[in-house]
């Protein structure tokens, strides 16, 4: 058996998880427009964004000899909880032997256990516990860092230093082994980041803008053109709703959950029930990064996310209300770089405006 699974973010989770139980692993590539355009061929027109995308990484692993994908999937009125089986479908229609394992949110137990079997190889349960609780571990430890980086890319003199930092520090991440070690890699970490060279503004002058949305679509910047890193290079501080630790722990972990209402409670003048994929989240972010005193907010809705649709009608009034700017961006194949960047410097040019006459 070979087994791939998602590219989201960066690939290392998935990959130890896999790897410590003894898979034979392939890795699949960052999604370019090869990607993309592979999905658009073989998903259907109507499809939200993240589901094309991810077709063409499924497409492109099975070239590349993978006949097993594992991947997470959703509750819901949201779409996102018929991937995994439109995903198949498509593929046993185009003559692909490739089998989807899709773990839900254990509402049930039973299937979650089901396809852990199917994963666990002749590794004892106790092991199996063992290394998720290493997987649990490396998700928080890496969001950490990422999170780091994301405020401090901000503020050093060349980004591009933090960039590749971060590419090392994943490929320390690559070779952990236990708990041990990613406690010893993270330490590693904040002191590389530590050795580059910044120049902190007064927290007056910083710039912090916060990045809400559709997880996929907010967390793999080969969908967004990168729009952490294009913010940090305009001198801001970043700060995304979505870490796959924070999805682990208020999805796959039950006693966690009750964590993370605060931030759908915040969305209740706005939104009050649960619609389907991350609407409410979004909109409780929204009044949570302006109650910390984020300058702005930048909403990523993949065409053809209904949710999303849904927040973004919420946005104008949202915005009135708790008088912060908020742009939202649309994303889909077509979504140029260059159109981005136009956008986001106009943004930003009319939160530097408002934040100079709030100091006059």
């Amino acid at each position: 058996m070979k087994v791939s699974f998602p590219y989201m973010d960066n690939p290392v989770l998935y990959y130890k998880l896999l790897d410590l139980l003894g898979h034979d692993i392939i890795i699949p590539p960052r999604p370019t427009q090869h990607t993309i355009n592979l999905g658009v061929k073989y998903a259907p027109e109507f499809a939200c964004f993240p589901l094309k995308v991810l077709m063409g990484t499924y497409l492109e692993v099975e070239k590349m000899g993978a006949d097993t994908i594992v991947t997470s999937g959703g509750h819901g009125p949201c779409r996102a909880g018929y991937y995994g089986k439109l995903h198949q479908k498509i593929l046993d229609n185009a003559g692909l032997d490739v089998d989807i394992i899709v773990f839900d949110a254990p509402k049930d137990w039973r299937p979650f256990l089901q396809n852990l079997k199917k994963i666990k190889l002749d590794n004892s349960w106790f092991r199996v516990m063992s290394v998720i609780r290493t997987a649990y571990t490396l998700a928080h430890s890496m969001d950490r860092i990422e999170k780091l980086i994301h405020k401090n890319r901000a503020h050093t003199l060349e980004p591009r230093e933090v960039s590749d930092a971060w590419e090392e520090i994943q490929q320390k991440y690559m070779g952990i082994e236990n708990r041990q070690d990613i406690a010893a890699v993270e330490k590693w970490a904040r002191e590389r980041l530590a050795g580059l060279e910044y120049n902190f503004p007064t927290p007056d002058q910083r710039i912090k803008i916060g990045i809400i949305g559709e997880i996929y679509v907010v967390m793999e910047g080969s969908t967004n053109n990168d729009i952490e890193e294009m913010l940090n290079e305009l001198g801001c501080e970043v700060e995304r709703s979505h870490y796959i630790s924070e999805y682990i722990d208020s999805h796959l972990v039950p006693w966690k959950w009750k964590e993370y209402q605060h931030i759908l409670d915040k969305a209740d003048n706005y939104l009050e029930i649960m619609i389907g994929g991350h609407a409410k989240r979004s909109i409780g972010h929204i009044v949570d990064y302006k109650e910390r005193g984020f300058d702005g907010v930048i909403h990523l809705k993949p065409f053809g996310c209904l949710p999303e649709l849904v927040s973004q009608s919420l946005l104008d009034r949202v915005s009135e209300d708790l008088d912060i700017p908020i742009l939202s961006l649309s994303i889909d194949e077509q979504m140029a770089k260059a159109n981005m960047l136009t956008r986001v410097e106009a943004f930003l040019d009319l939160i530097k405006q408002k934040k100079e006459e709030e100091i006059a």
